[in-house]
């Protein structure tokens, strides 16, 4: 899952551009219990989703028309925002929003994969990160959904130093852990990998990261998303021995996933 530990290349932030920041507000309540704080009038109508006392993702307006729609980005920490950049390109991805300051919370910056995934970078100064990750009803798993793993297992290396192991002897699915963990620390491990020739349902929209926020009962989730003006993606099925998972889209356009997990055997 996220850690909370502050590693290069692990998530760090996550958040959500949407045509209609005031009903995505009332979906996320409804269904995760979500507050949400605006950060300020310096911050340009950006605010942050609060549950358990913390920050769980940021929000943010994104007039239509918009080339990416609403959809959920991904950052991942880097200690050097401008460095990064200088790899995404070398590694045969592109810039979408050059390296700048935000306030004097930190530096960003935008990218898109070789694939065409998009991602964010964020380099922590007086805001280090989301303060509530792997707990119920926050950021608890990612996947990219990808139509090349190898470049892009590739490109994540390079940039990030990204490692990919295999989830178990025998297994196709693909393990991410930021650098320096090896097969042996799979407690760092923060997503996966899916082909998406594999998944016709996502092969439609795209290459993305898509985020999974913890649900204590899956099922439940996902009626509710339904009665809330979401639309289920796939129904509920096993996820690679981690538990139960779903993928959804909420009113507006933006893809996720609720994970259930399933306790750990010693």
């Amino acid at each position: 899952m996220p850690t909370p530990r502050p590693l290069p290349g692990s998530p760090v932030w996550i958040d959500l551009g949407t045509p209609d920041l005031d009903g995505a507000r009332a979906f996320y309540r409804e269904l995760f219990g979500w507050d949400f704080a605006s950060a300020g009038p310096e911050a340009g109508g950006y605010g942050m989703f609060t549950a358990a006392g913390g920050t769980v993702a940021g929000a943010m307006t994104v007039p239509p028309p918009h080339e990416g729609g609403s959809a959920w980005t991904l950052y991942f920490r880097a200690p050097d925002a401008d460095a990064a950049a200088t790899a995404v390109r070398a590694g045969g991805g592109s810039v979408a929003l050059d390296p700048m300051d935000v306030l004097d919370l930190g530096r960003m910056a935008l990218f898109t994969d070789p694939t065409g995934a998009g991602f964010g970078v964020w380099q922590p100064r007086a805001l280090q990160g989301l303060d509530v990750v792997g707990e119920p009803n926050a950021l608890t798993w990612t996947e990219l959904y990808t139509p090349d793993p190898v470049t892009d297992l590739s490109f994540y290396d390079q940039v990030f130093g990204m490692e990919a192991h295999t989830a178990h002897p025998g297994s196709a699915y693909t393990l991410l852990q930021p650098p320096g963990g090896g097969p042996d620390a799979p407690a760092d491990a923060f997503g996966g990998v899916v082909p998406l020739a594999g998944d016709p349902a996502e092969g439609a929209d795209g290459p993305c990261w898509t985020p999974y926020f913890e649900v204590g009962d899956l099922d439940a989730a996902v009626a509710l998303a339904e009665r809330l003006g979401g639309t289920v993606r796939r129904g509920p099925g096993a996820l690679a021995g981690l538990g139960r998972s779903a993928l959804l889209t909420d009113p507006y356009g933006a893809r996720f996933a609720v994970l259930h997990r399933t306790p750990a055997t010693p």
